[in-house]
């Protein structure tokens, strides 16, 4: 099996978004939570290969391994629901902070095609962020993405800051409808050395729990520091 990233769903500038890249491959696993480790960036526009080991799936650009995904328990609880309302009033908060490598990002970046999503916090429920959202399509793997980007911005920096995706476990409970109104939240979880954790959330209307996800993102090496600082 072969799967293609498209260059329309990059991240940074030369590989994928990877909330997105973590829902084509958990699209093979056959369980309701799925965990995805990403090992490289996933390369964009070109056939890469999909194993079956025991369960778990791997993504492979030749040998190289790109990502890995199993069953998993995701253990993180959801925050209370954000309204449309409160969520559009976080937009307003969004601090556009971020590393140039970010800019076309197509779920956070600027751009006619991506989803723009724009998370501030929310007022009274710091350090809780917030944004609304429409999906353009109704695809299991635009939630991953409209789910991974956010929670960068609530791990600690100013705005997205530059730290990378490490690992997402998620549950998608359903995919909401094109032009379905849905709020997007997302909340610091702690942190291990250059290890950031953080859990997101995509809301209907209505405040059903569409999506939750658990992630770890990776925060760059500092200059000077030391490999086993990792």
């Amino acid at each position: 099996m072969q799967i293609v990233l498209p260059y329309r769903f990059r991240g940074p500038l030369t590989s994928a978004n990877g909330g997105y890249a973590c829902g084509r491959l958990a699209a093979f696993v056959d369980a309701d939570e799925v965990e995805v480790t990403l090992r490289l960036p996933p390369p964009l526009d070109r056939p890469l290969a999909v194993e079956r080991d025991d369960g778990a799936v791997r993504l492979l650009d030749g040998d190289a391994l790109v990502a890995e995904a199993r069953p998993a328990l995701l253990e993180v609880d959801p925050p209370a629901p954000v309204s449309l309302h409160d969520a559009a009033e976080a937009r307003e908060r969004h601090v556009r902070a971020s590393s140039p490598d970010f800019r076309e990002c197509y779920v956070c970046g600027t751009r006619d095609d991506g989803l723009e999503l724009r998370v501030g916090l929310v007022e009274g429920r710091e350090p809780l962020h917030a944004s609304p959202i429409v999906l353009p399509e109704s695809t299991a793997e635009l939630v991953w993405a409209a789910i991974d980007c956010p929670g960068a911005y609530a791990v600690g920096a100013e705005g997205r800051g530059e730290v990378v995706l490490g690992r997402m476990t998620a549950r998608v409970s359903r995919v909401p409808g094109v032009g379905e109104r849905c709020a997007v939240a997302s909340w610091p979880l702690g942190e291990d050395g250059r290890k950031l954790f953080a859990g997101t959330a995509l809301f209907a209307e209505d405040g059903e729990l569409l999506a939750l996800a658990r992630q770890t993102w990776i925060a760059p090496r500092l200059s000077g520091e030391a490999s086993s600082g990792a």
